[in-house]
């Protein structure tokens, strides 16, 4: 049998294909995070704090951007509150010193204003359909043949767009790391070292957190890996039977994001 769970102290949620796809909102969504909002101020007048916070390896958009997007949504969200790949990606650029060739969003580059990109000595992937082309991709290449870095923003390997399922950068990363045996770097989710920097300044161990996710092994998987616990909703880019390919199996599968709340408030607090 499990140890018992520590008291619940913060909520992890995803974006893009959890509260929202493109510029629609998940139904009901925005009410959700109010009555939860609503609910754990109450708490945290009572000594219990629960903190909140967006976590998403979107790389299409600056954080400025998003926030704007969601606003503009109807969500109640504050600039401190979200934790991006994009961060995480600046963060390694400077502990490891190096100027990147970014394959990323022109709506992006903001997230790395004052990072030198003149003659690269490392490659940045992240969702930037207008550079995966040919040219761009054999420049990546013989960057990495010569010694560069290789760090993927993430390596999902598809996303929810309004009119279907689009590739995301892993396919990418993949050909890159295939053609020059090197091994990319990952900074978003799945990787545990994301979910443990989200988690950072919030004084809540991982088993203390739960998170919210349409990626069954991006969001879910990944942080069941980092020792939380992981509820996995039916919107965004899930698909049937996608509960079955994790090990262990989601703590929770929700019909979107509002049952998954209803679920916290009623059984975790």
């Amino acid at each position: 049998r499990m140890a018992a769970r520590r008291a619940l102290k913060a909520v992890l949620v995803d974006l893009s294909g959890t509260l929202h796809i493109e510029d629609s909102a998940v139904p009901g969504a925005q009410e959700a995070l109010k009555r939860q909002a609503t609910f754990f101020d109450f708490l945290w007048l009572r000594g219990a704090p629960v903190t909140i916070r967006f976590v998403t390896n979107t790389t299409k958009e600056c954080k400025r951007d998003l926030l704007e997007r969601l606003t503009k949504l109807g969500f109640d969200i504050a600039e401190n509150e979200i934790f991006t790949s994009l961060t995480a990606a600046r963060n390694l650029l400077e502990q490891k010193q190096v100027r990147p060739l970014l394959l990323v969003d022109n709506k992006a580059l903001p997230d790395f204003t004052g990072i030198a990109t003149d003659d690269p000595n490392a490659v940045v992937v992240g969702l930037a359909p207008e550079h995966f082309h040919y040219e761009m991709m054999n420049r990546a290449f013989r960057l990495i043949l010569d010694g560069a870095p290789l760090i993927a923003i993430h390596k999902a390997r598809y996303f929810k767009k309004k009119d279907g399922l689009a590739l995301g950068p892993g396919p990418f990363v993949s050909g890159l790391e295939y053609a020059t045996d090197a091994k990319a770097t990952v900074v978003g989710k799945p990787e545990k070292t994301f979910f443990l920097e989200a988690l950072r300044g919030t004084d809540c161990a991982p088993e203390e957190a739960i998170m919210i996710g349409d990626d069954c092994r991006d969001d879910v998987g990944g942080a069941q890996n980092a020792g939380m616990r992981g509820i996995l909703v039916r919107t965004g880019k899930y698909r049937p039977a996608d509960e079955d390919k994790i090990n262990p199996a989601p703590y929770l599968t929700c019909e979107n994001f509002p049952e998954a709340v209803e679920h916290i408030l009623q059984h975790l607090l």
